[in-house]
């Protein structure tokens, strides 16, 4: 079994990363910003100083940090996963970052002699812990087919579905659908409320219907029960919303709905929510209807 570097032991990367250590892989940590848990450790997880030195120590190197700023540092800032690299080794970003970058930072890993993987992952803190994350994966079929038993022990729906950037621009396109939805479940948990009906038999009826989903099962009970500790953060979604509004604007698309309900991620961030679920997107709604869910 080939050794793994991870970079990003965060909500999501700490699961990740002790599923890995469950199935038996070998997997080496950075100590950059602060020590593995003790979980992590004494299911054998290794840490040495700098991404460099993870990317020397391992076959498959995984990052899953916040945002593209960090990926850049992370991969090609000093003793970054680049300097670290020899032939035949392959780099995967499993975080949720710009297409257009990721372009950019497959190109010179590339050049290295190096495979590049975007896989970014849906499915939350949930999705983590139990191993069901869904994965799309940008990149060659070579490289997927190396790093699918990588996937495997993370994830339930892995899908290459095209070359380097596509797996980034999926993870957008279910961004969109994840805020809207979420969005739409808000203002009818507000209204059927402020109608006078009990939020959490109507959420009950619903998930019998049409209207059932993922996200009225699971964030619909956040909102009632106002369970708020984030499994995905507001200003995560918002840093995603800003990439489909960027790319919408390069692409001549124009993207209504996406646009208003990032401005309700901004009035949550505005109140102090930033970092809250982003099930708690309903406080917006709950604002202007003067009237709270719970």
């Amino acid at each position: 079994m080939e050794t793994i570097g991870f970079i990003g032991l965060g909500i999501m990367g700490a699961p990740m990363a002790g599923h890995l250590l469950d199935a038996g892989y070998a997997v080496v940590a950075s100590d950059h910003r602060s020590k593995p848990s003790a979980d992590l450790v004494a299911k054998g997880l290794k840490t040495v100083s700098g991404h460099n030195a993870v990317a020397k120590a391992a076959d498959i190197i995984i990052t899953m940090v916040p945002d593209t700023p960090q990926v850049a540092d992370v991969l090609f800032g000093e003793n970054g996963v680049a300097s670290g690299l020899t032939k035949g080794k392959l780099v995967i970003d499993m975080s949720s970052i710009s297409p257009i970058a990721t372009k950019e930072f497959a190109k010179k890993i590339n050049e290295l002699g190096c495979d590049y993987l975007d896989a970014p992952v849906s499915g939350g803190e949930v999705g983590a812990k139990a191993a069901s994350l869904t994965i799309m994966v940008g990149g060659e079929e070579k490289a997927f087919e190396r790093a699918r038993p990588v996937f495997e022990t993370m994830g339930k729906n892995i899908t290459l579905v095209g070359p380097n950037g596509v797996g980034q621009t999926t993870k957008v396109a279910n961004q969109i659908v994840v805020a809207l939805t979420i969005e739409a479940v808000g203002e009818a948990l507000v209204f059927a409320s402020k109608a006078g009906a009990d939020p959490a038999k109507v959420r009950q009826a619903l998930m019998g219907g049409l209207a059932a989903s993922r996200i009225l099962e699971v964030h619909g009970e956040r909102m009632i029960k106002r369970t708020f500790a984030p499994g995905f953060r507001i200003e995560l979604h918002q840093k995603d919303l800003d990439l489909a509004l960027e790319g919408a604007k390069a692409l001549g698309v124009s993207l209504p709905n996406t646009s208003t309900t990032q401005q309700l991620f901004n009035s949550c961030a505005a109140n102090g929510g930033a970092k809250e679920d982003h099930s708690a997107l309903v406080r917006a709604l709950e604002r202007m209807a003067g009237h709270e869910v719970g």
